[in-house]
């Protein structure tokens, strides 16, 4: 994934470290564009094993470094809180008690369960965060290139199904009613970071800002004398995007190989299987949590299935989608 940032060159921070101060960014600046306090700034960092950009529009340098190293905090702090891979993660902890009652968790784990389970039911289940344990054996099976056992697999679905998460937002818990479910926020996790690193930014008083956080984007105000943000993707080239979402959902970095048949990372909640077919899929929303979740579940469903869903909800639209015959169940676009 790549931002379309025309123009502008990335500076290593080393060379600018001596006057800006902060570490483990990259910053790059632009002539002004329409008055001379309006530069534009860019900062790089991986986090948690995806690349996350950042493009704000500042007065002055140091305000921009400082909202980047704001914005760079609060992106670790959710990892650490919504990571399946962390054994140690908000979420993995909570996991480990399902069964048990009810658990008291953070407002930002509360906030990403809560729109996640509102998706579950207004897709029927087509978007599903506890389907981990079956996620879990699809990444262990592409990491050997085979198929998961039948049997590992039919035991994992029985521990999935949304219905089975409980949520009380008056006392902030969560309940996950069956021992052994494993939620897995993969397919929204990535947006509410987006959203929230953006979020940051307009609390320094940098609202014109886009946050991309792999294929997930969330824009803010549109720079100075423009429109829109300007995105790219495969088909259209660009979408103009302003203080909205927008998320690709596909399988170019993530699949497996198995007898001739290519099986996505994004699995069917229905027959725990990774889909096959080859559909792309861009969603533009009102944030960039909405359109990650939606963009999975429209992958899922396919187009002909998922088209009177969005006509329900016309603040959620399809950018792209190329690939596959319309209807078959599956999807990702790059944001570039």
């Amino acid at each position: 994934m790549k931002c379309t940032t025309p123009g502008t060159a990335l500076l290593g921070w080393s060379r600018l470290s001596r006057t800006l101060g902060g570490a483990g960014l990259l910053l790059a600046s632009l002539a002004a564009t329409e008055t001379p306090p309006a530069r534009r700034f860019t900062a790089e960092q991986i986090h948690f094993g995806s690349l996350v950009r950042i493009t704000v529009y500042a007065g002055e340098s140091n305000q921009a470094v400082h909202a980047f190293q704001a914005a760079s905090a609060r992106i670790d702090d959710l990892g650490r809180r919504l990571s399946d891979y962390n054994p140690d993660s908000e979420l993995n902890t909570l996991c480990r008690q399902a069964g048990r009652g009810p658990v008291w968790v953070s407002d930002d784990l509360f906030r990403v369960i809560e729109a996640s389970i509102a998706v579950s039911r207004a897709t029927g289940g087509a978007f599903d965060v506890t389907t981990g344990a079956v996620n879990r054996l699809w990444r262990r099976a592409r990491e050997e290139a085979r198929s998961p056992d039948p049997e590992a697999l039919r035991t994992a679905l029985a521990l999935s199904g949304y219905e089975k998460v409980v949520l009380d937002a008056e006392t902030r818990t969560v309940s996950l009613q069956q021992p052994g479910m494993q939620l897995d926020l993969g397919g929204i996790a990535k947006g509410f970071i987006a959203d929230e690193a953006l979020a940051v930014l307009r609390a320094h008083g940098l609202p014109r800002a886009l946050v991309a956080v792999a294929g997930d984007i969330a824009a803010g105000d549109p720079p100075p004398g423009e429109d829109a943000w300007r995105i790219g993707v495969d088909s259209p080239p660009v979408i103009a995007l302003r203080n909205r979402g927008v998320s690709t959902s596909g399988d170019r970095e993530r699949f497996l190989e198995h007898q001739g048949v290519r099986y996505s990372h994004i699995v069917s909640p229905s027959s725990g299987r990774g889909l096959s077919d080859d559909l792309t899929v861009t969603v533009v929303a009102e944030s960039a949590m909405s359109a990650d979740a939606w963009a999975t579940a429209v992958r899922v469903l396919g187009i002909a299935r998922a088209a009177p869903l969005l006509r329900e909800r016309p603040e959620i639209t399809v950018a792209t989608a190329a690939g596959a015959a319309p209807g078959r169940p599956e999807s990702d676009a790059a944001v570039q």
